[in-house]
């Protein structure tokens, strides 16, 4: 998981509202000063941060690398984790952080960039990636959020940003979600039927998807199959691995979910260019990929009619899939099985779902879908 440090340092106006958010949200780590650290005091659980070595907290952030020898000569047997606050501005400073990180002293550094910043941050994550120091990036925006997040795919090990208002922080929490694992099982096919035509969706990602991995699609909220993508050479066409030829139009997809929900679910109809989505693999683990483009185009398909249980009970459930040789669902064993081969008997890998959804939000409610 990511580590996001809010900046509370300065006593804005809005700072109890943002305190207040931030807790809903389950932001731990905090940066205060001698200003705002009674406003933190006496919350339990925090992560607090500080320039000011004379408060009574134990991430301490030093100025430079002889602060921090002498905190350590005078605190020997002290648990506090220590690093170092650094601009970067050109070639000289870059290499400083890297020979800072090489010291062993440190436990994390927070480096900030104002003006040159993907080049410079992917040499620091080239550099420091197999060490045990975090990097972490002081950003501007929630733009530059995502971007420090993601910069050389790894991403730096997190961000430094003090939030202008609580929308803001709503938006971080998007990027503050651990991997997310979702529970597979299996389902047995129970009836294949063949429709004439259908309106199908391929969902084109900006991503290289691997073997494994695919879309969890279903016909109704009760249960989603794992439709794999086109990562496979045929002697008749090439692989498509940044596609996953869905399903009909009308069928779920699950979506990453930015409130407390594991997921959400949109309509394969509703997906577009820029939109979010989760990769699942046949272990479970998820990844968020984002959506280069969707192509609607009407296709011979098929219905799979499926059955799974839970604690004993039978869920059935249903998933359309195009009728091409292409199109793969993944079996018990993990393997990618073309539709065109599978018959009634046969088992594929699924995810039980909720059951009942509001625009897409899981519900506990009864409902009825066949």
């Amino acid at each position: 998981m990511k580590t996001i440090i809010l900046n509370f340092e300065q006593k804005e106006p809005n700072l109890e509202e943002l305190i207040q958010e931030a807790l809903n949200h389950d932001f731990l780590d905090i940066i205060v000063s001698k200003d705002t650290f009674q406003e933190f005091s006496q919350i339990e659980g925090l992560k607090i941060y500080s320039k000011d070595l004379t408060l009574p907290i134990n991430n301490l952030i030093c100025s430079d690398i002889d602060e921090v020898k002498r905190f350590k000569s005078k605190n020997e047997a002290n648990p506090s984790k220590i690093g170092i606050y650094r601009e970067l501005v050109t070639k000289e400073d870059e290499n400083i952080i890297i020979g800072l990180a090489e010291t062993n002293l440190l436990d994390f550094i927070i480096v900030s960039a104002k003006d040159w910043k993907v080049i410079p941050y992917e040499n620091l994550i080239a550099a420091m990636h197999s060490s045990n120091i975090n990097l972490i990036a002081e950003v501007y925006s929630i733009k530059e959020a995502e971007l420090m997040l993601n910069v050389l795919e790894m991403g730096v090990d997190g961000i430094l940003y003090a939030p202008k208002d609580v929308d803001e922080l709503e938006e971080l929490k998007k990027f503050y979600r651990p991997n997310l694992k979702i529970n597979l099982t299996n389902a047995k096919v129970i009836d294949i039927q063949n429709i004439p035509e259908s309106a199908r969706v391929c969902v084109d990602t900006t991503s290289i998807l691997e073997v494994g991995e695919g879309m969890l699609i279903g016909s109704t909220a009760k249960g989603f199959a794992l439709i794999h993508a086109e990562v496979f050479d045929t002697k008749f066409i090439s692989s498509r691995p940044f596609r996953v030829n869905a399903g009909d139009v009308s069928a779920y997809i699950l979506v990453p979910s930015g409130g407390s929900q594991k997921y959400r679910t949109k309509y394969l109809s509703e997906l577009k260019g820029g939109d979010q989505v989760l990769i699942i693999n046949k272990d479970g683990l998820t990844r968020v990929v984002t959506v280069a483009r969707v192509k609607i185009e009407i296709r011979p398909m098929l219905r799979f009619e499926l059955v799974s249980s839970v604690e004993d009970s039978p869920v059935t459930m249903s998933v359309i899939c195009q009728n091409a040789e292409t199109i793969r669902l993944v079996d018990k064993n993990g393997k990618a099985v073309s539709v065109v081969t599978i018959k009634k008997g046969d088992e594929i890998l699924v995810h039980i779902g909720p059951g009942a959804t509001h625009y897409g939000v899981p519900l506990e409610e009864k409902i009825i879908e066949k």
